[in-house]
Formats: structure tokens, C-alpha cells, sequence
């Protein structure tokens, strides 16, 4: 991802702190508390995370500001909800361990291990995996049972690039045998992987000649061969190369037709056009906002009920609320608050076993999938005209003010 500096601002902080909140919610009064953590651990879901709350689609600052917005915004529901973010970026990484041994006295678990993981998963990254990217995030999200899920971020100020590295429990039966749910990051040449289950003659061999050798003769043989012609590589069998799916984020900053799927941004559209009328008639009558959240709700939705594989555009979950930058248009405050309005109504309803607004989400979500197989609509250039033309309207705000 680009790297990207600069802050978010108060206005729109508040409100992710307050969606993301409910979103994580809606998805454990689903599908429960670990696929919660499953999806924290899917890259892809993740930055459509964190563009479906108004953060910049597709640049570094979504890893920092989404674990940001949770840490705050779980912190007081942690009794409830049983989850804890723990970590953050630069000096709040190193107090993890430390926040980790304080939930462990608190709520029962192993805080002593939770430490001894957070430190042996960020010394994999930064020593096992030598890609040229310096740690400086560390999130360590952990829920009452003992489960967690892992998302570092790492810099590479050459490049201007950040990379992110996410774990997950589950499954886990080795720190140093591809233990990765994901690395995202593009293929910047060769690199070295110990953590990778193929490096496992390397791991052995380095240590046969650490104990046969010892470090003095390590490193005379290491200036002896510097001043060697370096030999031919050894061919090496072939690996069968693992087909991955891979998500690419581009430098350019706006959002372009190339970026979306614009199938599934249409069959989103045509869900709110469809159910709207139908699930959503109180909305409906707010004056300028109730068909546009609809169509943000939408998309919410689907962050809430979509499948893993719905993930690989997450520039279209931009289109739900804008960007702080104004990419792909400024944030409509009016469309966001409703949305938050409607999600708080829905989750707290749901608490209380009165699903059906959750329900109503729901029929948004499977009523895109239907339609996104045969509906079409504009073009993306018109649907970002539509949204600036309407900004003053709706509230827009971008960190250069509000629209005029």
C-alpha cells in the first residue's frame, strides 16, 4: 500500500469509532465471535473495512485508523462482547505485552503467553521475514477464550510502500512454518523467509553451523567468501507456485472504473433501489438522505454477510461513504450519521431478540447478489459526479473543509 502520513480527523474518527463498533456487532450477533476475528485476519475484508468508514480506500493509513477506531471503541463493550485491542502504532506497540498480562489478571486467561505470542509474532516478522519493511505497528486483538488475530504493518521509506502482516489462532501449529494467514504485500525481489515451512533445511543447517562453527568462525568464513567470486546457484527443485489471490493497491489516489468491481457495485445499488422502498420507509421520508444511506447501508451490509471472496475491490466500499481526501468524494456526514443511526437501532434491537432490522441488512446484502448477475447502471465517473454534485446537500467534509 502507498505510504501515507497526516491524521484523520476528530469528525470523521468519532464515527468510525462508532461504526466500526457496530459492524463488529452485527457480525458476532451473526456468525459469532471468532469469524469476527476470522475476518480481521482476511486482508482484503480488512481495507474494505476500513473504506466502507470513510478512510482513504487504499492507502497504509486504513491498517493504523481501523485498529485505532476498534481499541477505542471496544474498550468500554469489552465486558460484553468479550474482545481486546491491545497494541497500536510505535510506542503503544511495546506496551502490548503488558496490556496483555493486564486482560489476562482481569478476565482469566494466560496473559503471560499472550505476551510471550505478541513478542514472538513481531520478532518473526522483523527478523525471520527480511523483505525490507521495519515493523511499526503491532495489533494484538485477543477475545475472553484466549483467541487472537495478529495485524502488523511494516515501512519501507525507500519505496514509500507499508506492508501488512496478518495472524490468526486458529489453526496455528507453528510459528515458523508459514504461519501467516496472509502477507500483502507486491513482489519486490528476492527476500528472506524463515518462517516459510520450505526454509526448514536453512533454520537446521543454521543451526548445525552456529554450534559447529561458533560465531569467530562464522564470521571469518563470511569475509572469506565475500572476497570469492561468487559461485553459480545451485539449481533447486521446482516449487509448485501456490495460486493466491493477490490484491493490488495502486499509487493513484483516486478511485478509478479499473478499481471496481462495477457488477457488484451496481447490483448494490439496484439492492437499495429495490429493497429500500420495502425495508426502509421511515428512512425513506427524511428529506435528501433516506435513498442515499440506503445505498451506503448496502454496502455495509455486505461487510457485515459477504464472503471472502467479495473482498478483492475494496475501492467499492469507498463509494459508501467517501474519503476524508476527497477520494473518491468528500464524506457525507448526513448519509453517515444516518447510517450509524440505523446500525445503533438495529444492533440494539437485535440484543433484545428483535432481529427483523438486522433482517432488513441481511435482504440488502443477498438482494445484491442476485441482481449484480444481470442489473446495470452508470458508469463510475457519473456515480462520483452524482455524489459531488450532491455533497453540499449531504453534509460533505473532506480534511480540506466542507464542500461549498
Amino acid at each position: 500500500m502507498p505510504l501515507h502520513g497526516g491524521r484523520v480527523p476528530p469528525w470523521l474518527g468519532e464515527r468510525m469509532t462508532k461504526l466500526g463498533v457496530l459492524v463488529t456487532e452485527a457480525i458476532i450477533h451473526h456468525y459469532g465471535r471468532d469469524e469476527f476475528l476470522r475476518r480481521l485476519s482476511h486482508p482484503f475484508w480488512f481495507q474494505s473495512f476500513g473504506s466502507v468508514m470513510g478512510m482513504d480506500w487504499h492507502s497504509s493509513g486504513i491498517t493504523t485508523s481501523v485498529l485505532g477506531a476498534l481499541k477505542r471503541g471496544l474498550k468500554p463493550r469489552a465486558g460484553e462482547l468479550g474482545l481486546h485491542v491491545c497494541g497500536g502504532r510505535g510506542a503503544q506497540s511495546r506496551k502490548t505485552p503488558d496490556e496483555l498480562a493486564d486482560i489476562g489478571h482481569r478476565v482469566g486467561i494466560d496473559g503471560a503467553g499472550l505476551a510471550h505470542v505478541s513478542r514472538l509474532v513481531a520478532k518473526v516478522d522483523s527478523a525471520a521475514v527480511q523483505d525490507g519493511f521495519d515493523l511499526y505497528l503491532h495489533g494484538f486483538i485477543v477475545a475472553d477464550d484466549g483467541k487472537w488475530v495478529v495485524v502488523q504493518q511494516g515501512m519501507n521509506d525507500a519505496t514509500r510502500q507499508a506492508r501488512r502482516y496478518h495472524w490468526l489462532s486458529e489453526g496455528l501449529e507453528s510459528f515458523i512454518d508459514s504461519p501467516h494467514s496472509a502477507i500483502e504485500g507486491r513482489t519486490q525481489g528476492d527476500i528472506i523467509n524463515l518462517a516459510d515451512r520450505r526454509a526448514e533445511r536453512s533454520r537446521g543447517g543454521q543451526l548445525d553451523i552456529l554450534a559447529n562453527l561458533g560465531p569467530d568462525r562464522i564470521v571469518r568464513e563470511a569475509f572469506a567468501l565475500a572476497r570469492k567470486v561468487e559461485p553459480m546457484p545451485v539449481p533447486m527443485p521446482e516449487q509448485a507456485q501456490l495460486s493466491l489471490p493477490h490484491l493490488i493497491m495502486p499509487a493513484h489516489h483516486d478511485v478509478r472504473e479499473k478499481d471496481v468491481s462495477m457488477k457488484r457495485l451496481h447490483g448494490s445499488l439496484a439492492a437499495a433501489a429495490d429493497r429500500g422502498p420495502v425495508d426502509f420507509q421511515d428512512l425513506l421520508m427524511v428529506p435528501g438522505v433516506g435513498a442515499r444511506t440506503v445505498r451506503a447501508l448496502a454496502m455495509v451490509a455486505e461487510v457485515v454477510h459477504g464472503a471472502p471472496c467479495r473482498f478483492s475491490d475494496p475501492a467499492r466500499f469507498s463509494i459508501a461513504h467517501g474519503g476524508k481526501d476527497r477520494h473518491p468524494f468528500p464524506v457525507p456526514l448526513k448519509v453517515y450519521d444516518e447510517t450509524i443511526r440505523v446500525m445503533k437501532s438495529a444492533v440494539a434491537r437485535g440484543r433484545l431478540g428483535r432481529d427483523e432490522e438486522l433482517a432488513a441488512l441481511q435482504r440488502l446484502d443477498i438482494q445484491a447478489r442476485k441482481l449484480e448477475r444481470y442489473v446495470t447502471g452508470p458508469n463510475l465517473k457519473e456515480i462520483v459526479a452524482g455524489e459531488f454534485r450532491d455533497s453540499t446537500s449531504l453534509g460533505g467534509r473532506s480534511v480540506f473543509g466542507w464542500e461549498e
